[in-house]
């Protein structure tokens, strides 16, 4: 199996299986509502962990929850720990809706502080950081390496953290003193303060996946400064850290990348609960992981049809695939997990076994499923139509989780819905 690396610049073979193969992927930094572009790490590294454990391999993936940052201090003023709980909550409500279900951990970065302060004395103790007053910073002229992940030139890096008392402007922060308006801080040999951002996830992939491990995964835009930092931290210290860097690339609206400082940004509960969990897969699917991908209502649109496509398969009688369909298949995603000719093979297949086979590694053996609702779904749905339009969303809600429970689905599409068995 083969694998793009950003550190590589090419392919990578991974171990024979069972490996073990340790993922690590970057999440989300919890002050809002996730945007849908929040999702594509989490999916692309869910698929890709069902995919290795079905070719054999023994995984560990780990999704980090960045629960402690400047941008939640902003958000929140004086009640940021309460925004922290109260997001993280939303966005583990949201992934789960895609019912894929293969991360083992989600480790929070307020649960590391003991492994973030041992970290940051160790690199003060091999005089990588220093201390100035109650910060710490990392010692980027002395890592020889910095701007191997990401292709910097070390005497070209600007000023990240702008700070007249560093040694350096290349410098980062390992450490920050608590301010007045900050209410999260934890005791420390520096002084009171928090963690910088960076050194969170060094500590919390080693935590779970120990000094080496296969796989770093993460959106495009974290190659530097973020996982350019997180390398050079973790080799200061000797490790190896993670040996193929997977980045996605990142989602567009209308050719810009999605961002809530641009005001383009569609959440996450927004996108599932207008098109459903089915069709946003689909979507997601259309394009190679490591390639941007381009939202729009009309992307969704083709999404949905192609899941109708899918679903039209099984209506029909079964057609044995070709000898050799399944190896096709599996060469496909083997080399370098390619989901858009995943897809295109899939389409091709009239092999129920076979393609519910296939669906099922991208969450979407529901489609196999052509039962209908029972009546009394069917009301609840009804009901819950009508609140919708009333903009009654508590009992909107409420309903949508009675037919949850029931063990279906309800898909709004337009001034209509859908209902479908849960996966």
């Amino acid at each position: 199996m083969r694998l793009s690396s950003t550190l590589a610049r090419g392919l990578v073979e991974l171990p024979e299986p069972p490996g073990p193969i340790g993922m690590y992927v970057c999440g989300p930094t919890v002050y809002a509502r996730a945007h849908i572009g929040n999702a594509r790490p989490y999916v692309v590294g869910s698929w890709y962990a069902r995919w290795l454990r079905l070719r054999g391999y023994e995984v560990t993936l780990v999704h980090n929850i960045t629960d402690v940052n400047d941008k939640i201090y902003e958000a929140a003023p004086g009640v940021s720990a309460e925004r922290a709980r109260e997001a993280t909550e939303w966005y583990l409500e949201d992934v789960g809706r895609f019912g894929l279900d293969e991360v083992d951990h989600f480790p929070k970065a307020t649960e590391a502080i003991p492994e973030i302060v041992r970290f940051i004395s160790d690199l003060i103790e091999r005089d990588f950081a220093y201390e100035v007053e109650d910060d710490v910073y990392f010692r980027v002229a002395k890592q020889a390496e910095y701007g191997r992940l990401s292709g910097q030139k070390p005497d070209q890096v600007e000023e990240q953290e702008p700070n007249a008392r560093k040694e350096d402007p290349r410098d980062f922060a390992l450490w920050k003193a608590n301010k007045p308006d900050e209410d999260t801080w934890w005791e420390s040999p520096w002084g009171r303060g928090r963690p910088g951002w960076h050194i969170e996830c060094s500590a919390m992939a080693e935590k779970l996946l120990g000094p080496a491990f296969e796989i770093h995964g993460g959106g495009l835009d974290l190659v530097f400064p973020h996982h350019e930092n997180e390398l050079a931290q973790s080799s200061a210290v000797g490790h190896e850290f993670a040996r193929i860097w997977m980045h996605n690339g990142m989602l567009r609206f209308t050719g810009e990348k999605m961002s809530k400082s641009v005001g383009n940004v569609e959440t996450m509960k927004d996108v599932l609960e207008k098109w459903g969990r089915e069709t946003a897969l689909l979507f997601f699917l259309t394009a190679h992981w490591h390639s941007p991908i381009d939202f729009s209502n009309e992307r969704m649109e083709s999404a949905r049809a192609r899941g109708d496509g899918l679903r039209e398969v099984f209506r029909n009688p079964s057609q044995p695939a070709l000898d050799g369909a399944w190896e096709r298949f599996e060469q496909v995603l083997d080399d370098d997990f390619s989901t858009p000719e995943a897809l295109a093979v899939m389409h091709e297949w009239r092999d129920h076994d076979l393609l519910r086979s296939a669906l099922d590694v991208f969450g979407l053996a529901s489609l196999a499923d052509q039962r209908r609702a029972p009546v009394d779904v069917d009301e609840l749905a009804r009901r819950r139509q009508a609140a919708r339009s009333a903009r009654d969303f508590a009992e909107s809600d409420r309903l949508r989780g009675e037919i949850e429970a029931a063990g279906w689905e309800v898909r709004d599409e337009a001034d209509a819905y859908r209902l479908v068995p849960k996966a």
